[in-house]
């Protein structure tokens, strides 16, 4: 499996790197190797925080230098891919395999850069009633996956390598959409390097601030999908919700 997801990392990064057609686009790479350990939110998985998970995350971003006009609204941001190898170094949790889409937001004359993520997982051993009931964590093998990376980053120190430090927080659930389904969340320090392929990065494009005269809109929004109770084997049911928010 973990063959299929890094062919899969791989074809997306092959694919956005293909859009460079109508304007030159700048882009990083970045691999992280993280430790640390998996945070007590639930009293239902204490038996299962016997080690501290270890892994690696790696990310390929695209510059921003405020060639879109939102672009300067965020402080110019990376959009990216993310692939990230958990070790939970637990027989029963097993291993993770991630695959997501991610934004990078920079701070403190950008050598503070937030990363958010979101995307899938596979669990090599998640919950079976016959062979792995002690895993109450995940109780299918595709997990909905969020993690979050605070780092301080120097770029392009020397031939466009650089590095970067900092602390993450990993996170895996289906969502209760079967059960069981605690979850597990993962707080730990990462430390890696960055690699620019081009040093010879534009100046980032400032424009004056627009005025935004678009008037506030109402929506309505229609929400289904599946869910199942904390009973294993209650079964699946489906849920309805409906809901409405303004925006300008």
């Amino acid at each position: 499996m973990n063959r299929k997801v890094v062919f899969l990392f791989l074809f997306v990064v092959g694919f956005c790197a293909s859009q460079e057609e109508k304007a030159k686009q700048y882009y990083s790479f970045d691999a992280n190797a993280y430790y640390g350990s998996i945070m007590l939110h639930n009293p239902d998985i204490s038996h299962l925080i016997s080690a501290h998970p270890s892994g690696f995350m790696l990310g390929y971003n695209r510059k921003t230098f405020g060639a879109a006009a939102w672009e300067q609204g965020y402080n110019y941001p990376d959009l990216g891919a993310s692939f990230i190898y958990h070790n939970s170094n637990n027989a029963i949790l097993g291993n993770n395999y991630g695959l997501y889409a991610h934004f990078n937001f920079y701070f403190l004359k950008r050598n503070l850069q937030f990363r958010i993520g979101q995307g899938i997982a596979y669990a090599t051993n998640p919950y079976d009633r016959n062979t792995n009931f002690r895993n109450n964590a995940y109780g299918s093998k595709f997990l909905s996956s969020t993690f979050l990376m605070l780092n301080y980053r120097k770029e392009n120190l020397f031939k466009g390598l650089g590095f970067n430090a900092g602390v993450s927080v990993v996170h895996y659930s289906n969502a209760n959409v079967k059960a069981p389904n605690t979850s597990t969340n993962t707080l730990a320090l990462n430390l890696g390097v960055t690699y620019n392929l081009s040093e010879d990065e534009p100046e980032y494009i400032k424009r004056e601030k627009m005025q935004i005269t678009e008037p506030i809109r109402y929506n309505l929004v229609f929400r289904s999908g599946i869910n199942e109770s904390d009973n294993i084997g209650a079964g699946q049911f489906p849920f309805y919700i409906f809901s409405g928010y303004a925006d300008k």
